[in-house]
């Protein structure tokens, strides 16, 4: 059964942009300010990173600055350790997320320690965001197919998501990282979960790299799940999943979840506007298949 409304979380302006080079503090701010206003709710605004890994998010200190926050909208940063987390307290960040990977070889790519060690590292990362009432998220990457070791089994994400939940995470995140997941693998994993979770505590984070985001959406939607991470104008990609392309559009996800009858409180069209204008300055076309049916509205 279909839920009555989902929570969009935006990623675009952080696991979108981490992967452009040309993109400006001032277009960042802009973007943020601007899907501010769309009606969204949580907004991934950052990432407290080591700017020797990823230079793109070396200002989000800047952006979390400059940015007009809105009631009512959560504007969350990536903080993978300690550094991280106290960067973000500094920079008054009221939500948090940490990332990890169900599968091993990934983890070692990404973040360059085993799954267990990985864990062990999020510890006090959580104890410091619990100890300032900071909610942690947490994504966990390849959670159906891995780049290296090929297909992930459901019971192995399981047993990490159940493990993050354990530890202090609100939501877990599924990401299916190389988009090669399937509307089966995503029962076969849900139902596996949720046996394990409730179903508030699962959100879905799918790449759309074989053209299944929405289908895998779908299935996951038809289990009650009811939150999507998504990006404007499918922003993004993986720097460690060669050939891996964005993250699913936003305005895909707004138009199929309106079609569907599925409450969002956001607005299409100042998504699209938002999408068409940072995708200008990038100087790129949108990636969303509804942004492109839609037109620039920046144009007429």
């Amino acid at each position: 059964m279909l839920p009555a409304k989902v929570n969009i979380v935006e990623v675009g302006a952080r696991d979108g942009l981490q992967n452009e080079n040309a993109v400006t503090l001032a277009d960042k701010v802009r973007l943020i300010d601007q899907l501010s206003l769309s009606g969204l709710k949580h907004i991934e605004a950052g990432s407290f990173v080591s700017p020797k890994w990823v230079p793109q998010m070396a200002d989000s200190e800047q952006v979390f600055q400059q940015i007009k926050q809105q009631q009512g909208v959560i504007y969350s940063a990536l903080t993978p350790n300690l550094a991280g987390l106290e960067r973000a307290i500094e920079s008054g960040v009221k939500q948090i997320a940490i990332f990890g990977s169900a599968s091993e070889s990934f983890s070692q790519k990404n973040i360059n320690c085993s799954i267990a060690q990985s864990l062990t590292r999020f510890e006090p990362v959580i104890e410091l965001a619990q100890q300032h009432n900071i909610p942690v998220r947490g994504y966990l990457s390849c959670t159906m197919v891995c780049p290296y070791e090929g297909e992930i089994s459901a019971t192995q994400t399981t047993f990490i998501a159940n493990t993050l939940f354990d530890m202090g995470c609100y939501e877990i995140s599924l990401g299916d990282t190389v988009g090669k997941g399937t509307p089966n693998r995503v029962e076969a994993l849900l139902s596996q979960l949720l046996q394990q979770l409730p179903n508030d505590a699962i959100a879905v984070h799918f790449h759309d790299t074989y053209g299944q985001a929405l289908a895998n959406i779908y299935q996951a939607l038809l289990m009650g799940i009811n939150t999507i991470d998504s990006a404007v104008a499918g922003l993004g990609g993986c720097p460690y999943a060669k050939g891996a392309s964005g993250n699913v559009a936003t305005e895909d996800v707004l138009y199929l979840c309106e079609n569907l009858g599925i409450e969002t409180g956001v607005d299409l069209d100042a998504i699209n506007r938002a999408g068409w204008q940072i995708c200008q300055s990038l100087d790129k076309q949108p990636a969303s298949k509804v942004a492109l049916a839609l037109g620039d509205p920046n144009s007429l």
